[in-house]
């Protein structure tokens, strides 16, 4: 009988270390991805005299400035959660997602801007790095706005015993995790593509 007890204690630990160890063995992967496009992006930045600087649209700081503010929201959800004040989670939730779909407009008219300046993909090797790192954060991004989108669905089902729930806050926080390091990624690529070699 005691064992049934501790295992039915231990149940929502386990539950909470799943989910964390899934999402970080799923950043490590992405960082390594990161870091190899990183180093390509430097040694092709130094060692090559076609290198052209480029000057980039104004409105890149509004898709940090929301990424920045987003990885707060994101913080008041899971924090909601946890003290189970659901309607408040929800709206955090709410909030997140809209400012992640902001960040990947804002980086849409990014690239719509720097079309009209005739700058594209192929244009230099430094407009291809600036494309392919962005489109690459994006698409991790989509990423945390469907595991958003998911939690934001799963808020209209009820929980009815201690494992749910802490199945519940595990996912939220698992997500939230991962939203930090979109962030985190963001702000090191902005240094790299915005203040190292851009200008």
């Amino acid at each position: 009988m005691s064992a049934i007890v501790d295992a039915k204690s231990l149940a929502p630990a386990t539950a909470g270390t799943r989910y964390r160890v899934g999402v970080w063995v799923l950043i490590a992967g992405i960082a390594m991805f990161f870091t190899a496009l990183t180093s390509a992006y430097i040694v092709r930045a130094a060692s090559a005299p076609d290198w052209h600087p480029m000057q980039l649209p104004h409105v890149i700081w509004l898709s940090s400035f929301l990424i920045l503010i987003s990885s707060g929201t994101m913080q008041a959800a899971v924090r909601s959660l946890k003290q189970q004040r659901n309607p408040q989670y929800v709206r955090w939730l709410s909030l997140t997602a809209a400012l992640g779909f902001g960040f990947l407009a804002s980086q849409w008219f990014t690239w719509k801007q720097l079309s009209r300046q005739g700058v594209y993909l192929a244009t230099t090797p430094n407009s291809s790095f600036f494309y392919l790192l962005t489109a690459a954060h994006g698409m991790h991004l989509i990423v945390g706005l469907l595991a958003l989108l998911y939690l934001l669905l799963r808020t209209r089902y009820t929980r009815s015993d201690e494992l749910a729930e802490a199945t519940r806050v595990a996912r939220a926080g698992a997500v939230g995790i991962y939203w930090h390091f979109m962030d985190g990624l963001w702000i090191y690529l902005f240094l790299l593509l915005f203040l190292w070699r851009s200008q």
